[in-house]
């Protein structure tokens, strides 16, 4: 079970290094990304369930869309399919993507304390430039990891360990903040600490998330700075 750690233990730190998932974790754009999914399987006369939203959040795009040409029978490419989802999920950030209220805040705090911070996401470069200036990822992190740049899907921890790799960190003194169980379970793995977000609606399974976890997040506002 997850260590009896409230929230307000992660200040002042108990971590000298902070991985951090973007949808849903800090973000508030998983229903940009349910968008996305629905309009393309609409598109295609496939029926959408949240199901098929949760295999797509944790493969990333070039594994979800061979996923989805496998198990659909859809016909474009890889390419094409990461491309379409690229373009529909870039405007909608560029118009609708926000931070959870306080992650900003808690963000920049660790960061003047000295501590080292990465950004693990399956989400790609060109959707997260789109944010800008609203949403400064590169000022945030100093690393920014996207799943395309690692060989494997957040089932397995290569993402966390490529951006401990480009921060610096050692794994038993790093915190992975993520908000889906394939991600946690990995992080966890590979020796990661790791503290999961609470993200109402988001159909991860609550009870086996706190089961694995170190530390356990309800809000980033519940956190006393």
């Amino acid at each position: 079970m997850a260590r009896e750690i409230s929230a307000v233990r992660l200040w002042p730190v108990g971590f000298d290094y902070a991985i951090f998932d973007f949808d849903g974790t800090l973000s508030a754009t998983e229903a940009l990304w349910e968008e996305v999914d629905r309009a393309f399987f609409s598109a295609r006369g496939i029926p959408y369930t949240p199901e098929v939203h949760q295999t797509l959040a944790t493969l990333g795009f070039s594994g979800g869309a061979a996923w989805v040409r496998e198990a659909f029978g859809v016909r474009d490419s890889v390419e094409d399919i990461c491309d379409e989802w690229n373009r529909m999920g870039a405007a909608l950030y560029e118009a609708k993507a926000t931070l959870r209220p306080g992650a900003e805040r808690y963000l920049r705090a660790l960061r003047a304390a000295g501590v080292p911070l990465a950004l693990a996401t399956t989400n790609d470069p060109r959707v997260l430039a789109s944010m800008a200036p609203r949403i400064d990822v590169s000022g945030l992190f100093d690393a920014v990891v996207c799943g395309k740049e690692v060989a494997r899907s957040k089932e397995h921890p290569d993402i966390y360990l490529e951006a401990a790799r480009r921060i610096g960190a050692e794994p038993t003194r790093t915190l992975v903040f993520e908000d889906i169980l394939a991600g946690s379970r990995s992080a966890k793995s590979a020796g990661f600490l790791v503290c999961d977000v609470d993200v109402a609606g988001a159909g991860q399974p609550k009870e086996a998330l706190r089961g694995i976890c170190d530390v356990w997040l309800d809000s980033w506002e519940d956190i006393k700075l």
